[in-house]
């Protein structure tokens, strides 16, 4: 027997396995993080882009938007190293501010800012927060060759220069995260979140719309709404990130915001598809802990990589903490007609983007058997159809079942 320590909240599972039984795919990443120095080096070379400081010139003024509490991607040592060349520069702290890319996410709790942004560059420059429900706050920009009215927070138009601070990780129908959604649903209206979230479901199908998926950028309408979003923002530098299992930027791509985020995916896509020769009868999947396990949205992420690699019929095992409970005050609500068939007409009646995920999360547990270790109680579970399990062991004890461990769920595609 062997073991391996699963991460759950900001914990860590041991499982003891059979590795006659269990096969590992995608281990762990924790290659050694990027110093200061070496990050440095890569801003000094952009791609398809002047470095920040020779674009941004004294009494200008520049917005960071960065992620959430949702994504760990680094960003305060980015915004660090970036205020200080700015500075070193001539820009003056006062024009500079930083904004959260919260989406329809909750709102960011004064902890969160100092663990997102560190506690020198909070303290020492503007922080805004977006609202996507705020009329005030989002005003029509324009609209996509689609005709979807796309509507942006002021501040993108407030300051000189927007500077996208991101991470790169697979996306189960974006494709990949980081980049344009920054932009588009970071920082866009609720309507046109909505809007843009709809294309990646099919209605005369009751299913997702082809060419949008995990790791698809060609072709993939709702990717091509968010970058014609984005661009009314007019991003003038991009910085893209890759991060061990610690959060810690192992690899960092900055310059033009099409070019260098479309760099920074293929080198991801590259790096954490992973390959199965064949579906097996059980999966246990960590989220990979906190945050990608930080509520059931999230941490769906991982159910859906699982279940590319569970036969139909088959158990999955899901590791999820889920300390900020569902994401959505209204999530458990999409549950009430009680299939996916259901939930997919009520989908095309009345689109909401987090009813699309209670569709896809339902559609997997009709599909498997979803145990699931985690801080939401029954009731709650049964309703999305997953039963709770005290621990992996309670449900592998009079097992013989064959199948795969996945350490990283959030981070990876898996292809068979």
């Amino acid at each position: 027997m062997e073991t391996i320590n699963l991460k759950y909240g900001s914990t860590k599972i041991p499982f003891e396995y059979d590795p006659a039984r269990f096969e590992i795919v995608g281990n762990n990443s924790s290659a050694a993080p990027l110093t200061d120095v070496e990050i440095g080096k890569r801003l000094d070379d952009p791609i398809g882009s002047a470095p920040l400081e020779d674009i941004v010139k004294p009494g200008e003024t520049v917005l960071f938007v960065v992620p959430d509490a949702t994504r760990d991607v680094g960003a305060g040592q980015i915004v660090n190293l970036l205020v200080r060349r700015l500075i070193a520069a001539g820009v003056l702290p006062g024009d500079i501010a930083a904004i959260f890319a919260t989406g329809i996410h909750r709102v960011v709790t004064e902890e969160e800012k100092r663990h997102i942004l560190t506690p020198f560059i909070a303290q020492r420059i503007k922080i805004l927060r977006h609202d996507a429900s705020d009329p005030i706050r989002n005003f029509r920009v324009g609209e996509t060759s689609g005709g979807i009215p796309v509507e942006l927070d002021w501040a993108v138009t407030e300051y000189d220069h927007v500077v996208l601070i991101g991470g790169v990780t697979f996306h189960y129908f974006a494709g990949f995260t980081g980049g344009r959604k920054l932009i588009c649903p970071g920082l866009a209206s609720a309507k046109t979140t909505e809007a843009t979230h709809m294309l990646a479901f099919d209605c005369d199908v009751k299913g997702r719309r082809d060419g949008v998926g995990t790791g698809i950028s060609d072709g993939n309408a709702v990717h091509e709404a968010f970058m014609e979003s984005a661009a009314f923002a007019k991003p003038a530098f991009c910085v893209s990130s890759i991060t061990n299992d610690a959060g810690e930027v192992i690899e960092l791509y900055s310059g033009d915001w099409r070019t260098s985020h479309r760099t920074a995916c293929d080198a991801y896509a590259a790096a954490h598809t992973l390959r199965i020769p064949e579906k097996r009868p059980m999966v246990v999947a960590s989220c990979g802990g906190f945050p990608h396990d930080i509520n059931v949205i999230q941490a769906h992420k991982t159910l859906e990589a699982a279940s590319h690699a569970c036969l139909e019929g088959g158990t999955i095992v899901l590791l999820a903490e889920c300390r900020d409970g569902l994401g959505r005050a209204d999530f458990l609500d999409w549950f009430d007609p009680g299939t996916s068939e259901a939930v997919a007409e009520r989908l095309c009646e009345k689109y909401q983007v987090n009813g699309q995920t209670a569709w896809n999360l339902l559609r997997i547990a009709q599909r498997h058997d979803v145990r699931i270790v985690t801080a939401l109680d029954d009731a709650t579970l049964s309703k999305m159809r997953m039963k709770k399990v005290s621990s992996i062991n309670e449900t592998l004890s009079h097992s013989t079942l064959t199948g795969y461990i996945l350490p990283e769920g959030a981070k990876n595609s898996v292809r068979f």
